[in-house]
């Protein structure tokens, strides 16, 4: 009886989702007509909607892993108004036609390219920063005038219900739904032939998104992870770059996709910069983060389990605590930790840990940290503490990586006018801004021909010697 009821439920789900995904495919037409105008104005009511709703979303995230109604404020609620505004500034110049240069060869035509949507598209958000990851990009979908379906992660259940209520207020699911649920329901959605899909989480569940996008030929935004390395030479400021390296790998208890995954220190001020990086992490969240408010929590105890291990696995290897490693499973708390020592066979080493370790890695050659840094994937973003030019040339130079801040933690995601996103392992396509819109869209060619004649139609067939002479001229020349 139970696999029966089990069977029902799953087909229940699945005809619902067909259902829906079927009213979007009607409509994409109708969407994908609409003006900038009409785009702006639910553009407008989803960021009155979030604000309406922010302390029922500040809740909601408070109830799923304890996050600071702060913490919600900047990081959830503001990116997104910021996504909007942004948007809405620039959205019509981005709709229209955009000029190119033609060929000399083509005399007499006109070059341009239409950002036209992609049509119906899928957002299947992650549980770190569930409301900022999944509006964001949904604000460059509705930009794009796509229709859109979002699934969020099933491990922030909170959230989800107050981003569904959000969306079935704003959009008829003919244009926007929020579907819930757990991995079965991404199978489901996955099994559809979207016309795109925006997926953000880790680099294995991105693999298996890629591959099911490719039984549809549909296009793909892999927003992944990867192991972000952070270096601090002899030149930095030790001061701030400790609190910098503090606050972007334990906000959200490090729980977030560009934070420091590792960080390598020179040996000439390894010892000061440690002590600054505890004083650091006093001072955010006490010498005692468990009794701090600003402190989040792993967000389940499977979550909590995987970075215990990858703790313990370290320790077993011969891996030391500098700082922290207290833990309370029962809360599913993890403290902002520091170790040294780490063996190169470790998981701490070989994983991204998506939790509050940091692994501190003495350097004594630059080199040393560029040989190590290239021998892994490329990392969705990297971080260098530096007042010496050459160094971060070199740095930046030979290395690849998603993005590249200097002197500071994690900057980038808010400047919207620049791309966010990895590269390989780390991530395939970009979002953000002008970014996110064009993910959404596709740059479509046209080529007007004014003139009656064109430069070109002097060289077709039936060839000979004089059209040869054209030809190699065009070779030459052209």
């Amino acid at each position: 009886m139970e696999t029966i009821s089990a069977s029902r439920v799953q087909s229940a789900v699945r005809d619902e989702i067909r259902r829906i995904f079927s009213l979007q495919q009607n409509n994409r037409q109708r969407i994908a007509e609409t003006t900038a105008r009409e785009r702006k104005e639910k553009l407008d009511r989803l960021a009155e909607a979030v604000l309406k709703y922010r302390i029922k979303i500040q809740e909601a995230l408070y109830k799923d892993f304890r996050k600071h109604p702060s913490e919600v404020d900047l990081f959830e609620i503001y990116k997104v108004t910021s996504d909007i505004k942004h948007t809405k500034s620039h959205l019509t110049k981005w709709m229209k036609p955009k000029r190119v240069s033609t060929p000399l060869s083509q005399l007499g035509a006109s070059s341009s390219i239409l950002y036209e949507p992609k049509g119906v598209v899928l957002i299947i958000s992650p549980w770190n920063y569930p409301v900022n990851l999944t509006f964001g990009p949904l604000v460059s979908a509705i930009a794009a005038g796509n229709c859109v379906m979002l699934k969020p992660s099933e491990h922030t259940p909170h959230a989800s219900a107050i981003m569904k209520k959000i969306v079935k207020e704003l959009f008829d699911e003919a244009e926007v739904a929020l579907v819930e649920g757990d991995v079965e329901v991404s199978s489901e959605l996955l099994k559809l032939p979207f016309n795109h899909i925006f997926f953000t989480g880790a680099p294995e569940i991105g693999k298996v998104v890629m591959k099911a996008a490719a039984e549809n030929l549909a296009s793909v935004t892999l927003e992944l992870g990867g192991k972000s390395p952070t270096i601090v030479d002899e030149t930095s400021n030790l001061k701030t770059a400790a609190q910098r390296v503090a606050i972007s790998k334990w906000l959200n208890n490090g729980q977030t996709c560009i934070a420091p995954d590792y960080v390598f220190v020179h040996q000439s001020v390894a010892e000061e910069f440690l002590a600054k990086l505890k004083e650091s992490a006093n001072e955010y969240y006490s010498e005692d983060a468990s009794r701090s408010e600003s402190y989040n929590r792993i967000v389940n105890s499977r979550h909590f389990k995987r970075i215990e291990g990858y703790f313990q696995d370290a320790l077993s290897k011969g891996a030391q605590v500098a700082y922290g490693g207290k833990t309370d499973s029962s809360q599913d708390y993890f403290g902002p930790t520091i170790m040294t020592n780490i063996p190169e066979d470790s998981e701490l080493w070989e994983k991204e840990i998506f939790g509050p370790i940091l692994p501190f890695i003495v350097y004594a050659d630059l080199q040393e940290v560029i040989d190590k840094i290239n021998a892994k994937e490329k990392p969705l973003s990297m971080y260098i503490y530096s007042n010496n030019k050459s160094n971060i040339d070199r740095i930046i130079r030979n290395t690849r990586a998603g993005a590249t801040v200097v002197n500071h933690g994690g900057l980038h995601f808010f400047n919207n006018n620049l791309p966010f996103g990895g590269t390989n392992n780390s991530g395939i396509g970009k979002g953000n801004g002008f970014f996110g819109f064009e993910a959404f869209s596709n740059a479509r060619a046209i080529l007007k021909q004014w003139l009656p004649i064109s430069g070109l139609d002097s060289l077709i067939p039936p060839y000979n010697a004089k059209k040869q002479k054209l030809i190699d001229l065009t070779i030459k020349w052209f």
